[in-house]
């Protein structure tokens, strides 16, 4: 069944569907239960007090970990994007699309059904409050990917924590405070103003990823105890999330929601520094257990047995068809959905479970390599790296990785070898490409072009070099320069064009011109504007480019056609050192 079918098909019989049987074997509830799904960033298996860290205080996340099942050994994909494209869709991060994290790589393709579609159309509300990361333009943004509310953003990071301006459904949102208690406030609002009905509140907080900001009472309690500048603002950021999980679940108390609502925990990767994760081998952005296995709690009470742990293995593929499954809801048949449902562990109805094979894999760019990658089963985890042959590791035995034992047990490695090859075959089926950037949709009437998704040549370069979210091309100091974005206009008209920019007095005067196909516009930078980066209450230095304003330099109109179309930018005269810094090119539909 194609995308849009299904979705008509759930809206236009929600009523029945709350009352039928889903096929995993979880009873259809009386009332469809609430859902708050909250998930962390760069907070690793190791940054919990209960999994034996005791330099890091989580009383709210200890006894959520008691008061529902807590998965033992839990799986995810070893950064950012990739782990939130499976956990909504129930489906490998390369079957949709997602390869990366920056640069057009980290959207979702449009095509793919969201947990947050399915919900909405059997008649749940629902809201994101956080990090995205899935694509920043509609269709690929939040609310074109059935969330009917967003507070957040949708880059990879964001650059300060501290009274930052945000974007609610389109729009700037100018915020005060620190932002875990900023979106918290946000899921907070919608969880009251939602109360009598089916809810989806999904809560993908960008801490403890960088850059390292904290408040002074977490960050001054960690420094205390001799912590490391870093360590201490990582175990602030961690902390202060505790305590908003906290506001989160007594407001479902004092509503009397608690019981009618499933609450999940669980982070998106490895730890993002070298710190404390329980003796495993490997981080962010590793193929090892360190890189990808992660905190996993579940609470429903009445429904789900307290203090439960669960042996067995389970990844981020299965929470989308596990939540379907306790909902009553059926999946989708189309796209076929590569995880399963938990409920029969979390009931304590499985028997014979089987054993199953979980494969990560991180390589960035378009149409991947294959490695490094990796296959888990319930007692061994092969490893391919970039170089070497194939690593074998019995976990039960070894669960550091201390020993390679690949030279002997043969016949395991070709197995899983073997494996993993198919698998990456079939989720690479359709190549993966950087997706052009849609224009001309109703729902979004301004369209940003952004330096990290831009394509260039000649002396260009980014600024934080490896153009990561929020940073800007720099260097552009010749003629022959070249900046463009590839577009898909799907309905033509006129646009209003704006370059975001800086550019000192020194360099005034450049004449630029953005074109796409036969029409052009032109502007010369006339004013100077080269301000300081905005201050930022940084704990220690930052990997990340500083947040800037940036100054719009207005063109007029631009008639795009419809289709598939390049973007264009040139200089056509530079008078000083160099054009501008370019932040961005603005297209605001007037036609």
């Amino acid at each position: 069944m194609e995308r849009r079918g299904f979705l008509q098909l759930m809206t236009g019989t929600a009523a029945g569907m709350a009352l039928t049987q889903a096929g995993g074997g979880a009873p259809a509830p009386k009332r469809q239960p609430n859902i708050v799904l909250i998930m962390t960033d760069d907070q690793g298996w190791g940054d919990i007090h209960s999994h034996g860290n005791a330099a890091l205080d989580t009383p709210v996340l200890d006894r959520l970990a008691g008061q529902g099942a807590r998965f033992d050994r839990f799986y995810v994909s070893a950064v950012c994007a990739p782990t939130r494209a499976s956990l909504l869709t129930g489906r490998h991060h390369l079957r949709c699309g997602v390869s990366g994290v920056t640069r057009g790589l980290e959207t979702m393709r449009a095509g793919e059904v969201t947990l947050a579609e399915v919900l909405r159309g059997a008649g749940y509300a629902t809201g994101i409050f956080g990090k995205w990361h899935n694509g920043m333009h509609f269709p690929q943004h939040p609310n074109g990917q059935g969330f009917e509310e967003f507070l957040g953003f949708c880059a990879g990071h964001w650059n300060n924590y501290f009274d930052t301006t945000l974007e609610r459904n389109g729009r700037p949102a100018p915020t005060r405070g620190f932002i875990t208690d900023v979106l918290t406030d946000a899921a907070l609002e919608f969880i009251e103003r939602h109360r009598a009905r089916p809810f989806f509140c999904y809560v993908p907080y960008n801490a403890p990823h960088g850059p390292f900001q904290a408040p002074d009472r977490q960050f001054d309690k960690y420094k205390a105890h001799g912590l490391a500048d870093r360590e201490a603002c990582v175990y602030a950021m961690v902390e202060n999330i505790d305590d908003n999980v906290g506001r989160l679940l007594e407001r479902l108390d004092a509503l009397d929601l608690a019981r009618d609502t499933i609450v999940i925990f669980l982070t998106d990767n490895g730890p993002n520094t070298e710190r404390f994760n329980g003796g495993m081998r490997g981080r962010k952005g590793s193929p090892d257990e360190g890189g990808v296995r992660v905190p996993f709690f579940i609470r429903w009470p009445g429904r789900i047995e307290a203090g439960r742990t669960v042996a067995r293995i389970a990844a981020h593929i299965d929470v989308f068809p596990t939540l379907l499954d306790l909902c009553g809801l059926p999946a989708p048949s189309e796209p076929r959905l590569d995880g399963v449902s938990l409920a029969p562990l979390l009931t304590g109805e499985a028997r014979d479970w089987p054993d199953r094979l979980l494969f990560s894999h991180w390589a960035q760019g378009e149409n991947p390599r294959p490695f490094p990658g990796a296959v888990r089963t319930q007692r061994h985890r092969l490893v391919q790296r970039k170089k070497g042959g194939p690593e074998l590791y019995d976990m039960t035995a070894d669960p550091a990785q201390a020993n390679d034992i690949a030279t002997e047990a043969p016949d395991v490695v070709r197995r899983l070898s073997e494996a993993y090859d198919a698998w990456f075959k079939d989720v690479t089926r359709e190549p993966i490409v950087r997706p052009p950037i849609a224009v001309g949709h109703a729902e979004a009437p301004v369209v940003e072009c952004p330096a990290p998704e831009a394509y260039f040549e000649g002396n260009v370069t980014f600024k934080g070099k490896a153009g990561w979210a929020n940073d800007w091309l720099t260097n552009w100091t010749s003629t022959d320069d070249a900046i463009w974005w590839e577009l898909d206009v799907v309905r033509p008209g006129r646009f209003d064009v704006a370059l975001r920019y800086t550019s000192p007095a020194k360099d005034v005067g450049a004449r630029v011109r953005v074109g796409a196909g036969a029409a052009r516009v032109e502007g010369v930078v006339e004013r100077a504007h080269d301000p300081a980066p905005l201050p930022s209450p940084d704990r220690v230095p930052r990997g990340e480019v500083y947040e800037k304003v940036w100054a719009s330099l207005e063109l007029g109109a631009l008639e795009l056609p419809q289709g598939r179309t390049r973007l264009l930018v040139k200089a056509l005269t530079k008078p000083g050192a160099s054009v501008m810094d370019l932040k961005a090119v603005v297209l605001r539909r007037s036609a």
